[in-house]
């Protein structure tokens, strides 16, 4: 069986056998937000609500769930100072998907399932489309022979961490409570509950998407499931659509690797970079060599490789300071 960095396995443990089941706790906490979308959302809509919402909704998807959560945390693919580190997590708490410690779970088990020869449908969303989302955003799969989860210490055993694990469900409170106040109703709702349904549910329907359908520039030979690159998405989503560039390369700080594939995420940490605030970035080419990744794509040698560059931003800053 094939292992990753915190999940390992023998030859009895199966990605393939197990049941899925409702999670009430899950469930509940997503269809109460779905249904104060539907039911209220419409009817307390003002302009500053939605300006509420176009602002905080790209900011926690952006910083904390793209470039905290996913580039960060579970792939280690830059450094960057620890309070920054906690910021962009504690960001990608606050778009409402889970724990800092459930999201590495949930992910490495899915990129580990992936990448063996046969897969349950719950992990490779091979289920027809609604089936796949009343499992993804209401159940859990509860594997026969699961893996052995081996997180590294220093977020395991990390206070912090430790902490909003426990509570990140509450931490939606530290937006809620201003928001109120400052807005009412109108607010609260599309602030929390509109961002989060479509930060999760948008979530889930990229990902349906994105290991069912779309552009493929390679193929990981052996795998249960491919990933494929959203076009259409890949903006909005902050580079996350690019999924089979992150299936090609999951270890990558860029996720829209050519200048014709928009990756906000990506503009930021090289921002960042040119200010000198994150380094180490790590990009394809620092990458080991997979000898099990075959390209597939006809016009490959004809797109322009995007490159970290200087930032007119970085510049004006460091000029000021």
């Amino acid at each position: 069986m094939l292992n990753t960095d915190r999940v390992r396995s023998n030859n009895n443990t199966s990605a393939f056998s197990g049941v899925v089941k409702w999670k009430p706790v899950k469930s509940i906490w997503f269809l109460t937000h779905l249904l104060i979308t539907v039911l209220v959302a419409p009817f307390v809509l003002s302009t500053s609500s939605f300006l509420v919402f176009l602002v905080i909704t790209p900011i926690t998807l952006c910083f904390g769930h793209s470039l905290g959560m996913h580039r960060l945390l579970i792939h280690r693919s830059y450094e960057c100072p620890k309070w920054m580190e906690y910021l962009f997590v504690y960001l990608g708490v606050l778009v409402g998907m889970a724990g800092p410690i459930g999201m590495i779970v949930q992910h490495d088990l899915r990129d580990w399932a992936q990448r063996q020869s046969q897969c349950h449908d719950y992990l490779l969303h091979g289920s027809k489309i609604l089936k796949d989302g009343w499992w993804q955003l209401n159940c859990d799969l509860n594997l026969n022979q699961p893996p052995e989860f081996h997180i590294e210490n220093n977020v395991s055993l990390n206070k912090f961490y430790q902490f909003i694990e426990k509570t990140w469900m509450l931490q939606q409170l530290i937006l809620a409570v201003p928001l109120f106040l400052i807005g009412g109703v109108s607010w609260l709702v599309w602030g929390v509950s509109v961002r989060i349904v479509i930060s999760v549910g948008g979530h889930w329907l990229i990902g349906y998407f994105a290991h069912n359908k779309g552009d493929r520039t390679w193929e990981v030979k052996g795998a249960a499931v491919q990933g494929h690159n959203i076009r259409i998405a890949g903006f909005l989503s902050m580079g996350e659509a690019w999924h089979n560039n992150h299936h090609a390369y999951p270890g990558s700080a860029m996720l829209g690797l050519y200048h014709n594939e928009p990756d906000p995420g990506w503009w930021v940490l090289n921002t960042l970079y040119n200010l000198r605030i994150v380094k180490n970035i790590k990009l394809p080419k620092q990458l080991p060599v997979r000898s099990e990744l075959v390209v597939v794509a006809d016009n490959i040698d004809n797109r322009v490789e995007r490159v970290p560059e200087d930032c007119e931003v970085a510049k004006f800053i460091r000029k000021d300071s």
